[in-house]
């Protein structure tokens, strides 16, 4: 696993050992960032389970300013401090040790409006998609974020979440990719 693009472009990044965690392959980031613009100037990432923190930090490099990462297990959060360390981002990236079911009081709390989401529950745990909603209501998403859902091929997300709807959905193997937009 590594940083596709960007400044930090061919870093290697840790991840969890073990099946505690999923990292988002090299291929599936690639793909996703190609997808829903390869380079940002400026905004806020947010990435919920973050187990590596290899998506927010891809985000950080590829130009966005401020990442905010939530995982609740110490030993991941342990290593997407070193990752953020190793890329020299410690300063643009928070780590919140917290359930993602608190993503939501965390950033109204911090007054943050996100530009970027991702969302990647265990995918088992279909209902964590929901967070979408309580954002969306809560008025934390930008006007013109986009919010990126992974998830197992099998499951079938709504068309919408709250004024986000759905534009696209790719297949990459066992792992599908659904991508929400506002319509205006």
């Amino acid at each position: 696993m590594r940083v596709i693009s960007g400044s930090r472009k061919g870093t290697p990044l840790k991840s969890l050992p073990g099946t505690s965690t999923r990292p988002t392959s090299d291929k599936v980031k690639e793909s996703v960032f190609n997808k829903i613009g390869p380079y940002y100037d400026g905004g806020i990432v947010v990435e919920l389970f973050g187990g590596s923190g290899s998506i927010a930090i891809e985000a950080l490099s590829r130009g966005m300013e401020q990442a905010y990462v939530f995982e609740k297990n110490p030993k991941a959060c342990a290593i997407i401090k070193a990752n953020s360390e190793k890329c020299r981002m410690e300063n643009q990236l928070h780590i919140e040790r917290k359930d993602a079911r608190q993503a939501a009081a965390v950033l109204q709390k911090n007054h943050v409006t996100v530009d970027l989401l991702f969302v990647d529950p265990p995918y088992a745990s279909v209902d964590y998609y929901e967070l979408v909603n309580e954002m969306a209501e809560l008025n934390i998403l930008a006007e013109d974020a986009t919010v990126v859902c992974e998830h197992e091929k099998a499951t079938e997300l709504p068309g919408q979440y709250g004024d986000f709807s759905k534009v696209s959905s790719t297949v990459y193997g066992s792992t599908a990719i659904t991508i929400y937009e506002k319509r205006g």
